[in-house]
């Protein structure tokens, strides 16, 4: 009997490609050649960047480059290993304690990036038999972690608790585990973390919360939005959060109660088999942990320069979404009008990112204008004039 031919993956992938270029919708890589700053190169070109989530500053902080530069001539470059081989060193036990601290938490365990480490807690935490809630706007992560683990998956409107509530009610003897973006990472607006943390105490479900673009921003000594809302470890028992955005470094980790942490170097997969970080780049972000405590300036700065731009943003009848975070969309519907528009602020010589779907919802493509204490108000000012030129369809609505 004659084998049918099985479809070519690359072939299928191939076409896929083309279906998005011809929908105007690819993906573009491109090389920045020097940072100094909110100042960038591109193709020679030197642009004053409002899309980067360097949301204090510290990227280039002269403190964080001594660290990492005095513990790679000490100890090398790389790990070697995974951290339960032998690869965890003094410099990542000193980092989980001060994370551990900073956010009120028993323990905290670093992983490699974000992604990692929302893919190995909820995968620890969740079997199939459970169910897994989530808001519709959450990060990518979080979606693919509760696919990866199995588990029954439901997303609620955004921000809608009492829509949670009926769908905790509907499985009510399943083990649940609701999880949130604390500030939303395309829209900026902030989770509603004290009626979903008073729903998950009322219906015994485990809250956990991904602050990713909260830690260092927000809250009593950037603690980030779970301190902000006056919660703590028995409310929020998960709390993750990264390292490359206020914190100016990579890798991230997750933080609460010392079973929590026992539990995931045991089963969370994406720990245990790959290796950790480098030790000069925990060193780095030890230092930009103590920074982002002890100076409260950079939130201060970073406050005054969201309201500027709001300001002038009402003044001029620009569409800015709803947000009092670093990041501030500037919402335009069309795809298209989303791509012109950052086109002719770059010709302005800014760089804004234009967000299209799949990352948001067709009909809901913007300007993701992110800003950073590293900002000076004449950037802001310079940036609103430009936005003045364009030609925005809601203009004044």
């Amino acid at each position: 009997m004659a084998v049918p031919p099985r479809p070519d993956l690359l072939q299928r992938l191939a076409a896929q490609t083309a279906e998005r270029g011809q929908a105007h919708l690819l993906r573009r890589l491109r090389t920045i050649e020097q940072a100094q700053g909110p100042w960038l190169q591109i193709g020679g070109r030197r642009l004053l960047s409002f899309c980067s989530n360097d949301y204090l500053g510290l990227a280039q902080h002269p403190q964080l480059v001594g660290a990492l530069t005095r513990a790679a001539a000490s100890g090398g470059v790389g790990s070697t290993s995974a951290h339960l081989i032998c690869g965890h060193r003094a410099e990542h036990a000193r980092l989980e304690e001060a994370l551990a601290a900073w956010t009120g938490r028993e323990r905290a365990l670093l992983f490699s990036t974000g992604y990692m480490a929302n893919l190995g807690a909820l995968q620890a935490l969740l079997a199939t038999a459970d169910l897994c809630l989530q808001d519709k706007l959450n990060h990518a992560c979080l979606i693919d972690g509760a696919r990866l683990s199995g588990a029954e998956l439901k997303r609620y409107p955004h921000a809608d608790a009492g829509a949670a509530a009926r769908q905790l009610d509907a499985r009510p003897g399943a083990a649940a585990l609701l999880a949130t973006d604390g500030v939303f990472s395309m829209d900026g607006d902030v989770a509603p973390l004290r009626e979903l943390a008073a729903l998950c105490a009322d219906r015994h479900a485990t809250l956990m919360v991904d602050d990713a673009h909260g830690l260092g921003v927000l809250g009593a000594h950037g603690a980030g939005s779970v301190t902000a809302a006056g919660l703590g470890q028995h409310e929020v028992p998960v709390l993750m959060a990264t390292l490359g955005k206020a914190l100016g470094c990579a890798g991230a980790f997750v933080a609460g109660p010392a079973a929590l942490i026992e539990g995931l170097l045991q089963f969370a997969r994406p720990y245990i088999y790959t290796t950790a970080m480098p030790p000069a780049l925990a060193a780095a972000a030890l230092a930009a942990v103590q920074l982002a405590q002890a100076e409260d300036w950079r939130r201060d700065r970073l406050a005054a320069l969201v309201a500027r731009l709001r300001r002038g943003a009402e003044q001029l009848g620009l569409p800015l979404m709803a947000s009092t975070s670093a990041i501030q969309p500037l919402l335009l519907g069309d795809a298209d009008a989303a791509m012109q528009a950052m086109r002719a602020l770059e010709a302005h010589g800014l760089l804004v990112g234009a967000i299209r779907r799949p990352t948001v919802p067709a009909g809901q493509a913007r300007l993701r204008i992110t800003l950073s204490a590293a900002h000076e108000e004449s950037h802001v000012d310079r940036l609103l004039d430009a936005l003045q030129t364009l030609p925005l369809p809601q203009r004044g609505r």
